[in-house]
């Protein structure tokens, strides 16, 4: 179960980084187009991106290298790799086994 969900939380924060990058683009580009001013759409851009950017590194530095270790950072990042999950627990690749 913890390959499955370390591998589907890799899918999910790299698609979500893929699409803070592009849609914080498309509103670099075309900000009046959506009746946002400019710097709004570039302050919205950068804090996508950093949230996005934020959890990929804490799962791959902080979480996957103390899963499956006996003393309490491997149950911590057990802990923390559930509760990166929790919010899509309802998504259809979520691996319930």
């Amino acid at each position: 179960m913890t390959d499955a969900l370390v591998a589907f939380l890799r899918a999910r924060f790299q698609s979500e980084l893929e699409n803070a990058r592009f849609s914080g683009s498309v509103m670099a580009t075309q900000s009046e187009r959506f009746g946002v001013p400019p710097e709004e759409a570039a302050k919205h851009t950068r804090l996508s991106v950093a949230n996005a950017e934020a959890r990929l590194t804490l799962l791959e530095e902080t979480v996957i290298p103390y899963l499956g270790t006996a003393d309490p950072g491997g149950r911590n990042a057990e802990y923390q790799l559930r509760l990166l999950a929790a919010p899509y627990v309802e998504h259809n690749d979520y691996p319930h086994d």
